[in-house]
């Protein structure tokens, strides 16, 4: 396995991570107070959900393309 490619999992299964855990996150108790009175849930769930998100695909696309190594 390449640079490319074992860097590519570890991005993956850590936005997969990120992923859960900004899900459980937006759905506790202070998110649900904060989208009561802002219409919004927390920065916190918000931000975890985009950077597992970008991490999850920047990862998908090292892992799953051939590498440029010769």
């Amino acid at each position: 396995m390449n640079g490319r490619r074992a860097l590519g999992l570890a991005l993956l299964v850590g936005g997969l991570l990120l992923l859960y855990f900004g899900m459980n996150e937006s759905q506790s108790f202070a998110s649900d107070m904060s989208e009561m009175m802002t219409g919004s849930p927390t920065d916190r769930s918000i931000w975890m959900l985009v950077t597992g998100g970008a991490a999850a695909v920047l990862g998908g696309f090292l892992a799953l393309t051939p590498g440029g190594s010769r």
